[in-house]
């Protein structure tokens, strides 16, 4: 079996009908889950009080924001090199969820800096980065909303995502290139003596899986709309022509 059979929109509609319902049931679990353990049964931290369990949103979400911009990437890449329309509709699908992750981020961001940093936005080179990329996201919509044919929609958007990775590398790795501004380093981290401590390890984990499988299930039910909503659009087409 080949992953490119999936690239049949009615087998792709058919599986991810299947596997749809125990996606969105873990996303739940997972989601509210990590939620309550971290927010009701973690300590304070000594330095930033009960401020520091925002983490458990804004970690995952931020994560999120950049992993849907590189699927979207990914997608793109794929409708570029073999013209496979549900790759195109599921970038399109995905630009969406990864937007409105963007803003919680943003949100969540500002709700624990301000406490922490005695401001609510600071032009720190992961925040601008960040904040860019989410303009990215508007205008990989719009773009898409403007133009009435899809290839070339898809063909102009996937062009924009490639151009757009840029700023998403950067806000991931910003803290790194530029060894200044006031966002912290990585919080989660292969070397134990950067990470957190595992009373928040562990929730935070079972938060992001919350986010990725939520991510997962958004992306298989837009994409299902986008397949539906581009059928109805040719049907109506060809209504027209005869």
């Amino acid at each position: 079996m080949s992953i490119w059979e999936y690239a049949n929109p009615v087998k792709f509609i058919r599986t991810t009908d299947l596997v749809l319902p125990w996606i969105a049931a873990a996303a739940v679990i997972c989601l509210v889950g990590g939620l309550c353990w971290g927010f009701f049964f973690t300590p304070d931290d000594y330095r930033q009080g009960s401020t520091v369990k925002i983490f458990y949103i804004h970690v995952p979400a931020a994560m999120m924001a950049i992993n849907a911009w590189a699927m979207m990437l990914i997608a793109s890449l794929i409708w570029i090199v073999r013209r496979h329309h549900v790759s195109a509709l599921a970038a399109r699908a995905a630009a969406p969820v990864g937007a409105t992750f963007t803003v919680i981020a943003l949100a969540t961001g500002a709700l624990w800096g301000q406490p922490m940093w005695g401001t609510w936005w600071a032009w720190d080179p992961r925040l601008t980065s960040f904040l860019v990329l989410f303009l990215f996201y508007l205008g990989y919509m719009a773009l898409w909303s403007a133009i009435e044919n899809d290839d070339t929609a898809a063909d102009l958007t996937s062009i924009l995502c490639l151009v757009g990775s840029v700023f998403a590398i950067l806000s991931r790795y910003a803290v790194l290139f530029w060894n200044q501004g006031l966002h912290q380093g990585a919080s989660l981290s292969m070397d134990a003596e950067e990470n957190v401590a595992d009373v928040f390890w562990y929730p935070t984990l079972m938060c992001i899986a919350g986010f990725v499988l939520l991510f997962v299930a958004l992306v298989f039910l837009r994409t299902q709309t986008e397949i539906r909503a581009r059928r109805a659009r040719a049907l109506l087409t060809r209504e027209r022509l005869t």
